[in-house]
């Protein structure tokens, strides 16, 4: 009963403070969340044998596409994307201008919410959007078109994706460490500048830019090859998710480490909010002293978690090439695998920001309903409250849990018969490809119930 009582009262006290960047779950889930996760594990570890008594190459089989009709169409996507530079710089502008509240102004909102939680899930469940839906290719065209300019400068191609690893890991520090990410003006402020550097960029050395400095634009192209939804042979084309990482090109190490980041960045999002992290530092959890008090620990959390998860999956993959009688280098072998970590990161993603979304996607509406701050009543919500009681309700919280657990579940069951599929394409025997696969496939297992044990902490920020 104590801990009933402690849950409904963090909820109730958690609710306002909900900032628009992460789903802060501050509340006890009232769930046998042991029973659960040794469930999900079982899961995956029942998939796993499931494949070595499953018909030889029917994993291959499973993400074969079926082709549609042929994408022809008018080019809109610079049309689209000048479109959304002209969005992004009115939400600058009420970011500067509006309120300081980061759940009534539009820019963390959208930022956090729309962007980072819903436009990044439907990328990687549905298909790439990013190709339209980014506000600097359109723009970058139109100067092109009106000045004559063509790149000056061609990228070095020693760098890689090597720039965008590194500002991917300042975009999660920023995300996970900075005190006040959700700040209005100062977000603003970082998003008009970034903007403005990121066109330069993309004047002086042209679109290779985009897909090897621009970090949002490398996980965006990243999480399109999950989607249901791509090309083959030139067609428009459905599948199994993960069917286009089967399909796309070999990625080299900059890449590899890039998806490993996507991965452990997300994970510790979800880490540095626990009760045991708060215990770690020596933090009382119910008696938070703000974001500003844990920016070391949390960059140096962020450092260690992704050294040790890359660590531990190369590990995994040396070990597995050992035991295989493997003779391909390590490199080449994390290159082939690295993809099969997608369908975890954006399970993971996904279940991690559903509290956020069902809270804070109210308040987007509202933001929506008012878009300029004029006193607008565009979709009739001016007398709409935003409502939490759903997370004070064990039914309503259990479905919640469910959803979670199972798009974790689901997430790495697909990167298991992802992996198997992609073993089966360079090793033809079938058993050493399942006894090369026996250490990633144990990672994985392990890795679903740490994701689980994730979703069902206790938070206490």
């Amino acid at each position: 009963m104590r801990a009933i009582a402690l849950g409904g009262i963090l909820v109730v006290l958690m609710a306002r403070a909900l900032w628009a960047h992460a789903s802060e779950q501050g509340f006890v889930l009232l769930l046998p969340t042991d029973a659960y996760i040794a469930a999900g594990g079982a899961t995956v570890a029942v998939t796993v044998v499931l494949l070595a008594l499953l018909p030889e190459r029917l994993a291959v089989a499973l993400f074969r596409p079926v082709t549609m009709m042929r994408g022809r169409g008018p080019e809109l996507r610079h049309v689209t994307s000048v479109l959304a530079a002209v969005g992004l710089g009115v939400l600058v502008w009420r970011g500067l201008s509006g309120s300081r509240d980061p759940l009534v102004n539009p820019m963390p909102l959208f930022v956090w919410v729309v962007w980072w939680i819903v436009m990044v899930s439907v990328q990687g469940l549905i298909g790439n959007h990013w190709r339209w839906s980014n506000p600097w290719t359109g723009p970058a065209a139109l100067l092109g078109r009106l000045t004559g300019m063509r790149a000056p400068w061609r990228y070095p191609r020693k760098l890689g994706v090597w720039p965008g690893v590194v500002l991917f890991l300042a975009f999660a520090g920023f995300l996970l460490a900075d005190p006040a990410p959700a700040d209005p003006a100062r977000l603003a402020v970082i998003v008009g500048l970034y903007w403005y550097v990121t066109l330069a960029g993309l004047l002086v050395f042209g679109p290779v830019w985009m897909v090897r400095a621009e970090p949002l634009t490398v996980l965006m192209r990243a999480y399109a090859r999950m989607g249901l939804l791509g090309r083959a042979r030139g067609r428009i084309a459905i599948g199994l998710s993960g069917w286009q990482v089967l399909r796309g090109p070999k990625i080299g190490l900059g890449m590899a480490v890039f998806i490993l980041l996507m991965l452990g960045s997300g994970s510790f999002d979800g880490l540095n909010e626990t009760f045991w992290w708060m215990g770690l530092l020596g933090i009382n959890p119910l008696e938070f002293p703000g974001r500003s008090a844990v920016i070391l620990p949390n960059v140096v959390g962020l450092l260690v978690a992704n050294s040790t998860l890359i660590a531990g999956f190369l590990g995994c993959l040396w070990l597995g090439e050992r035991i295989a009688g493997g003779t391909e280098p390590l490199v080449a072998v994390f290159g082939r695998y690295a993809p099969t970590i997608l369908p975890i990161a954006l399970a993971y993603h996904i279940a991690h920001y559903l509290t956020s979304f069902l809270v804070d996607g109210q308040y987007v509406l509202r933001a929506l309903n008012d878009p300029l701050g004029r006193g607008a009543d565009l979709l009739g919500l001016a007398d709409y409250h935003v409502t939490t009681g759903f997370l004070n309700t064990p039914g309503t919280v259990k479905v919640i849990w469910l959803a979670q657990g199972g798009t974790v579940v689901a997430g790495h069951v697909i990167a298991i018969l992802l992996a198997h599929a992609v073993a089966m394409q360079h090793v033809r025997n079938t058993r050493r490809a399942l006894l090369g696969q026996a250490p990633l496939a144990l990672f994985m297992v392990l890795y679903t119930v740490f994701g689980l044990w994730l979703l069902a902490s206790p938070r206490g920020v």
